[in-house]
């Protein structure tokens, strides 16, 4: 790795502030966390490093909800999200057969919200 750092490429220095970046998870409380944050995308903006730049900036407008971890004490879990994804992907799936995007939408209403679905879509004219 010390080989490495000589040649102070910035492909290397941009993993190396993303591997320091984990720490962040690491924290119990949002206040460290939150100064930890601030001192991570304040060094990143003087980098020279323009796509770590713009995720700095991105961390930078999405603070709160981050810090939305600790006050939720690490207990988020993802299931409820990736549950709506496989939903998603099914409807997507099922239709292919549709002609609109009109159909489309209402398919994704009905399944996500579970509302009835009208008997006119049944019926065969």
């Amino acid at each position: 790795m010390q080989e490495l750092l000589q040649y102070n490429l910035k492909s290397i220095r941009s993993t190396l502030q993303k591997e320091d970046f984990q720490r962040f998870w690491s924290y119990r409380s949002s206040y460290w966390g939150g100064k930890f944050l601030d001192a991570r995308c304040t060094r990143t903006m003087r980098s020279k490093i323009e796509p770590m730049k713009k995720v700095a900036k991105m961390l930078r407008r999405k603070r709160e909800l981050l810090l939305n971890w600790f006050r939720a004490d690490g207990e988020l879990s993802s299931g409820v999200v990736e549950g709506f994804n496989n939903k998603l992907k099914l409807i997507t799936r099922k239709s292919y057969g549709f002609r609109t995007q009109k159909g489309y939408e209402t398919a994704l209403y009905h399944t996500l919200s579970n509302l009835p679905e009208p008997t006119f879509t049944h019926k065969f004219f």
